[in-house]
């Protein structure tokens, strides 16, 4: 019996795109994706989810890669223009499942400890989970299994009872080898399916 769902946050319920900013900074495209795959990558951001200081981080990276150091520093001086809205399809199924009273809601992300207080005062939803376990404070993150059994051990959740749902993977592999059933998230209305098949919503 499932009583507890684990939501992660970018790209389920917050729409965060480094596409928004660079588009802003480069003419072409091409070479946008090329500085995104090469230089500021998706593995050095997840460092500073893991822990590292955005400071460290970047001059770790500008030192690499000295010619692109104005947009390096971009990535985190004007990471808030990397923030979209809210999936608000996504969010009337959070709001469906917490005000249901029929289970414990959680987040579980792999965030800056510095950017995430960010998240916290722009999207309202937020308030409504009760716990977010947050990669950067914790030092440790997705697809890490001892990140799950974190939040499984602080709030008191037995992993055949919850449920994760996730837009990575890995992520959602991983959350199944410790135990916990996951939703392959690719968009609200596949969640909504899918949670009404296992008649949860």
């Amino acid at each position: 019996m499932i009583n507890t769902i684990i939501f992660d946050l970018g790209a389920v319920l917050i729409d965060w795109n480094p596409h928004y900013l660079y588009r802003n900074l480069f003419e072409d495209e091409k070479q946008m994706l090329s500085f995104l795959t090469n230089i500021a990558t998706s593995d050095w951001n997840e460092e500073q989810d893991a822990g590292r200081s955005l400071a460290e981080g970047t001059e770790l990276l500008v030192k690499r890669f000295p010619e692109h150091e104005a947009n390096i520093r971009a990535f985190y001086g004007r990471w808030q223009e990397m923030l979209g809205g809210a999936f608000e399809n996504t969010v009337a199924i959070l709001k469906q499942l917490k005000e249901s009273g029929k289970y414990k809601i959680y987040a579980l992300t792999n965030w800056s400890a510095e950017t995430f207080p960010i998240a916290l005062e722009r999207y309202e939803f937020l308030s409504w989970f009760d716990g977010i376990v947050v990669s950067g404070t914790e030092k440790m993150r997705k697809p890490n299994p001892e990140f799950y059994e974190l939040l499984l051990t602080r709030y008191n959740v037995k992993a055949q009872e919850a449920l994760f749902i996730d837009d990575n993977l890995r992520n959602v592999l991983a959350a199944e080898k410790v135990g916990i059933q996951s939703i392959h998230y690719k968009s609200s209305g596949q969640l909504k399916f899918e949670l009404e098949q296992r008649n949860i919503l």
